[in-house]
């Protein structure tokens, strides 16, 4: 929802959105926003089973893509090139066409199926992300934990938000 309210603010950036089933739900349950309040933040919404949206085909020019959070039936479905639904055919659109792909994947710990998955999505030319918090910008309260994420993942694209202070280095000893 985050990478949302950001994107909105981003001039020349148009937001497609796609909400798996599982994410409704835990949109319900994990956060105190409402579906609805979820896909005003969007530009277009698309349902998950509408195989012939616009994001359905690579001829509609996009710059990317984000699955923020993504499962493991997700990033499963993704390195297999199962397009059984349109978010998986959307990231598969990306990969085919070499357009950025960012996969936040939520799950942990990680087994070895979940390594070799994401192994296989890297090497197509897609980059997983876990949302794994920093702590040398010395964050106080979640949201600066998700802005960190949030950032990071547009940093893929070159978007520059200033959600976080950036690593300038160690202070100089004895200089």
């Amino acid at each position: 929802m985050r990478l949302l309210e950001v994107l909105r603010t981003a001039e020349d950036v148009e937001t497609h959105l796609v909400v798996s089933d599982w994410a409704g739900k835990n949109i319900e349950c994990e956060t105190e926003y409402d579906l609805d309040s979820v896909k005003s933040l969007a530009d277009a919404v698309y349902d998950v089973r509408d195989m012939g949206a616009a994001i359905s085909s690579g001829s509609f020019l996009v710059n990317g893509m984000i699955i923020a959070p993504c499962s493991v039936k997700t990033l499963s479905s993704v390195a297999n090139a199962y397009n059984d639904n349109l978010l998986t055919r959307a990231a598969d659109i990306q990969l085919k066409d070499r357009r950025k792909l960012v996969l936040l994947f939520r799950e942990t710990p990680l087994n070895r199926t979940h390594l070799r998955l994401m192994l296989d999505v890297t090497d197509a030319g897609g980059v997983v992300m876990p949302p794994v918090p920093s702590m040398y910008h010395a964050p106080k309260t979640v949201d600066d934990i998700v802005n960190h994420t949030v950032q990071r993942a547009l940093d893929q694209f070159g978007i520059e938000k200033g959600l976080f202070t950036r690593w300038r280095g160690l202070p100089a000893h004895g200089a």
